[in-house]
């Protein structure tokens, strides 16, 4: 994934601290870093929300880091 490895070297994070977010070992997050491996969606809404950013921030979809508003019916 295009920005894993940065937001996770900016939040001062081993990417074991991150496989054990995802429930995941080690290797296979390293794996997705890289880009081998795709994050499943759960892990991408996991990950988005442990690092208060978005979804389309962490493909490089888009500069904005903010996350979206919640729904009301969805919080």
């Amino acid at each position: 994934m295009i920005r894993l490895r940065d937001l996770r070297e900016d939040n001062d994070l081993l990417q074991k601290d991150v496989a054990k977010i995802l429930n995941v070992s080690q290797q296979q997050y390293s794996r997705c870093e890289t880009g081998e491996n795709q994050l499943a969606y759960d892990g991408l809404i996991k990950l988005a929300n442990f690092y208060n950013t978005n979804i389309d921030y962490i493909l490089g979809i888009t500069n904005e880091k903010k996350p979206y508003p919640r729904n009301k019916n969805n919080s």
